[in-house]
């Protein structure tokens, strides 16, 4: 039985293998030029400005929490609309309610300006 993962076996060997090569031949063979600017760290095409641990806003955190919701609200709902009409009256209300739970949600973020990017609304 083990036999016929033998094949799969060889073939994480020989990519593991292969990265590795040309891994260490970009090192022995790439250019090695250093200099000011490419050793400044480089973020988003803008220099950096302050410390690295200054605090963030909780925005930035509120916003990717609620990408996480509404991603997984799409694992959620896509299945159910391919077989939407195979479900039933039950899960048509269960759905709704999951909708509804996430509006609400969303609503209230809205209300509490996690969305809103204005510059004046982070310095208070």
């Amino acid at each position: 039985m083990l036999e016929n993962y033998f094949p799969i076996l060889i073939l994480a060997v020989v990519a593991v293998v292969l990265a590795l090569a040309f891994l260490v031949l970009s090192i022995v063979l790439g250019p090695f030029r250093p200099n000011k600017t490419k050793l400044n760290p480089y973020e988003s095409g803008m220099d950096p400005v302050g410390e690295a641990r200054d605090r963030y806003s909780i925005s930035f955190y509120l916003v990717a929490m609620e990408f996480i919701v509404f991603d997984l609200e799409v694992v959620f709902i896509y299945p159910w609309a391919v077989r939407y009409l195979e479900l039933g009256f039950g899960t048509f209300m269960a759905m709704t309610a999951f909708i509804v739970i996430l509006f609400v949600g969303l609503l209230y973020t809205l209300k509490k300006g996690t969305l809103d990017w204005d510059l004046n609304h982070f310095k208070s």
